[in-house]
């Protein structure tokens, strides 16, 4: 069992290429080497395997947290969950039902009208699942620049008082307050939360 993480850049013709492909490398750096456990392709495009796949919505919401730092850019990614059946050293040469699902999804993505969704060939995790994806994409898509960069502190300091994230981004803890309860960033980590719990009840994924 693995987890494939597809995805673009949006926007990304109306940004300086070497403005965002900095912060998607530090990213995808984090979760592991250059082209056994990622690749970017096409440009804007990218790929890459989080082997726990309970961890995968989390990776996501890192990516998208960083790229929107980034005014005017915003980030499509699709979660493909399944296994890896052949393995290589670029990743862009593996294969598997974890990468047939993370591509057939992000086409998918486009007609759903959606940045963000999980595939695991199972129907009924899948519908709900992304159900509430959609719902947190409500407050994930309309981040401001500053609730992405309270977000992205945020999880890359999970026991960071408000205090100290506020010394960090140069505000004050009232400040850092008011960007949290802007980001919903509670909420969407239950909804994570969630996801990891329901994932566990799956059985029998191929």
């Amino acid at each position: 069992m693995t987890s494939i993480i597809t995805g673009d850049i949006i926007n990304s013709r109306s940004i300086d290429a070497e403005l965002w492909l900095a912060v998607l490398k530090q990213e995808l750096n984090n979760l592991g080497s250059a082209p056994k456990r990622w690749e970017i392709y096409r440009g804007d495009s990218f790929q890459v395997e989080v082997p726990a796949p309970d961890e995968a919505l989390l990776q996501c919401i890192k990516i998208k947290a960083a790229i929107k730092t980034i005014k005017g850019l915003d980030v499509r990614m699709a979660i493909g969950i399944g296994k890896k059946s052949h393995d290589a050293n670029n990743i862009s040469e593996a294969n598997g039902s974890a990468f047939i699902r993370s591509g057939e999804g992000f086409e998918s993505l486009k007609n759903l009208r959606q940045s963000l969704g999980i595939f695991t060939g199972k129907s009924r995790f899948d519908e709900r699942i992304n159900l509430y994806l959609k719902l947190a994409l409500i407050a994930m898509d309309n981040w401001t620049l500053g609730a992405a960069e309270f977000v992205k502190l945020s999880l890359q300091n999970p026991t960071a008082s408000q205090t100290e994230i506020g010394s960090m981004l140069g505000i004050s803890q009232s400040s850092v307050s008011e960007r949290q309860q802007r980001s919903y960033l509670p909420d969407i980590l239950e909804m994570e939360t969630l996801f990891r719990k329901e994932l566990k009840t799956l059985e029998n994924l191929s």
